[in-house]
Parts: structure tokens; C-alpha cells; sequence
């Protein structure tokens, strides 16, 4: 039997011919995406990545390369921080500002309810006298 194994990142392939049954019967009544290791095919493939049915070496994800700091990319930083900041202090004078209003509409509330205890208390005065 011929085990077909790619990889289909670089585009390599390679064809393997297997004549001992006793190899394959790891691969029977298995999906096409179970994961099989390969040192079952011999010798030579002990200590290899394991491969799917398919024959397919298994992905896996490089690290990401560190990037070279640019004269651009710290000046965005710089801006961005900037306009944080900028957000920041805008955000806090707001709050301030509606602080001030709020406080300046309750005392009027309370004025007002006060305005109207007074002339309720004067109207009850008046008729106490009629």
C-alpha cells in the first residue's frame, strides 16, 4: 500500500510504500482527521511530528518575530497616548461640570420647596386669625 504524506504549507510530497501489513493496521477504522503517530510506520519515522490519515504532517504555528522599533511607530504611540490623555482630562472636567449643575439644581429644588413650606405656613397663619 502507498501512504501519500504532504504538506501542504510549502507544497512538499512525499510517497511512501508500506508492504507490512502489521503497519497499517493502525490507520484502520480511524476518520480521516485522527491524529496517528508515526514512528508505528518504522525505524525512521520514530520521533516525528504525528501525521492524520491522510498522511498530512500536522500545522504548526511558527513565533511571531519581534518588530524593529521605527521613528513612526513611536510617534503614533506618542500621539496616541497624547489623545488618551487629552480624553481623559476632558472626561474629568465634565464630570466636574455636571457636579456644579447638579449641586446648583438641587439647592434651587430645595429653595423652591422652601418658598412654598413659607407660604403654606403664612397661608395657615392668616386663617388661624379669620
Amino acid at each position: 500500500m502507498k501512504l501519500n504524506i504532504s504538506f501542504p504549507v510549502p507544497g512538499c510530497q512525499k510517497l511512501i510504500e508500506v508492504d507490512n501489513k502489521l503497519k497499517l493496521y493502525n490507520f484502520y477504522e480511524k476518520y480521516m482527521t485522527t491524529e496517528i503517530a508515526a514512528n508505528a510506520l518504522g525505524e525512521e519515522w520514530k520521533g516525528r511530528k504525528p501525521i492524520n490519515k491522510e498522511g498530512k504532517k500536522l500545522r504548526t504555528k511558527a513565533p511571531k518575530i519581534q518588530q524593529f522599533v521605527m521613528p513612526h511607530v513611536l510617534q503614533h504611540k506618542c500621539l496616541c497616548m497624547q489623545r488618551t490623555q487629552k480624553n481623559k482630562e476632558e472626561a474629568a472636567e465634565y464630570a466636574k461640570l455636571l457636579t456644579k449643575r447638579m449641586k446648583e439644581a438641587k439647592e434651587k429644588h430645595q429653595e423652591q420647596i422652601a418658598k412654598r413650606y413659607r407660604l403654606y405656613s403664612l397661608k395657615a397663619s392668616m386663617s388661624e386669625f379669620n
